[in-house]
């Protein structure tokens, strides 16, 4: 049998060779797709401009703004009149207008002074985070005078403000890019492990070679074996480019263990790959492998996982669907390993959930690919 599985080992080895564009979907393909995503895809928001309406010019509203200049966040522009800021959203040049009414000083002397924020609500992820970031710039003016009173008083100002010490754990950057790039990981091992074998098997039922090892002695175990070496170790040099560019060229941060980060990718990039072995002997056809591929394992696992969206926000149904996926259980170990460290009770669960489906699936591609022609 070991004779049997290095031969057919060795044919496949050089059949990738000769076949650059299998080298190039797992080895070319992972830096071009996190280069992409890493730098192209973000959820943060920067230099978000910003129409301020004064129609109050006293120092006290000019005061009130001031926080807006100094934020990286915002790019503020003065406008004139309200039909000219309203202009401006509309033509989306602008993605909120701060309208500073003219008795604002005089209603700040009285305790009820109101600043109107208008914001562009297509994007309403972008809308909320723009409208956190006004009320944290226009915050700091009660800050300031809430400090100005307690210096002329010679001490704290009684009943003043609370200033609130902000610290945010396992992401102390605030960039949304080491939250993605975890996911990218998940997204491209699934990507390349899937699609290389769908297509390398399928490509064979095509051209008849397998029907031409199916007169041999080998048995479909060993040809399944013999797949899989070469392209598991086409697919973990991809994921070792990711891991490289993650650290090198994003500076993701590895708190956790190196060596479980690579046990839980070898089980998850042979649940990639049985997928993509069961695909292919179920259809026997390219075109259709590499659709049933995509629909299957890379827009699951791009939606469903909990990569762009928190499963728990969620409707019930398409929650559990997602925690039922491999793809969430990787993407939880990657993200904890990456930003929180070793947190055992889940890196035991969910490494024992992705080698259980390693195992059911290549036993169902094992079950599907029988010594005899249909």
């Amino acid at each position: 049998m070991m004779r049997r599985v290095l031969a057919l080992t060795r044919k496949e080895v050089h059949q990738l060779l000769r076949d650059r564009s299998n080298l190039m979907l797992g080895g070319v393909l992972p830096i071009i797709l996190i280069l992409i995503f890493g730098y192209g895809l973000s959820f943060d928001v920067r230099d978000a401009p910003v129409a301020v309406v004064m129609e109050d010019a006293s120092p006290l509203a000019h005061e009130a703004i001031a926080g807006l200049t100094l934020s990286r966040y915002l790019a503020p522009m003065i406008v004139r009149d309200m039909p000219s800021a309203e202009a401006l959203l509309h033509a989306r040049e602008v993605d909120a207008i701060l309208r500073v009414p003219a008795d604002f000083s005089r209603r700040y002397a009285g305790g009820d002074a109101q600043l109107q924020v208008i914001l562009h609500g297509v994007d309403v992820a972008r809308a909320r985070t723009i409208d956190s970031y006004l009320r944290a710039a226009v915050g700091q003016m009660a800050l300031r005078e809430a400090d100005r009173a307690g210096a002329l008083r010679g001490g704290a100002a009684a009943g003043g403000p609370v200033s609130i010490e902000q610290r945010m754990w396992f992401n102390a950057a605030n960039t949304s890019t080491w939250f993605l790039v975890p996911g990218l990981i998940v997204l491209i091992t699934t990507l390349v492990g899937a699609f290389l074998t769908a297509l390398v098997m399928a490509r064979e039922w095509e051209r008849g070679t397998l029907e031409a090892l199916f007169v041999t002695p080998v048995r479909p175990i060993e040809i399944l074996v013999a797949k899989l070496l070469p392209y598991f170790a086409v697919a973990m040099l991809g994921l070792v480019l990711c891991l490289l560019a993650a650290r090198g060229l994003f500076h993701v941060p590895i708190r956790g263990s190196l060596e479980v980060i690579l046990l839980a990718s070898v089980c998850y990039v042979f649940v990639s790959l049985a997928i993509g072995l069961l695909i292919s002997a179920a259809t026997k056809n390219q075109f259709l492998a590499s659709q049933i591929a995509l629909v299957v394992s890379f827009m699951p696992a791009l939606m469903l996982s909990g990569f762009l969206f928190d499963l728990r926000n969620m409707p019930a149904a398409v929650s559990a669907l997602g925690h039922v996926l491999p793809a969430t259980h990787y993407l939880e170990l990657l993200k904890s390993l990456f930003l929180a460290g070793n947190v055992w009770p889940m890196i035991l669960r969910d490494t024992a959930i992705l080698l259980l489906y390693a195992l059911l699936l290549l036993a169902l591609a094992r079950s599907r690919t029988r010594k005899r022609l249909e």
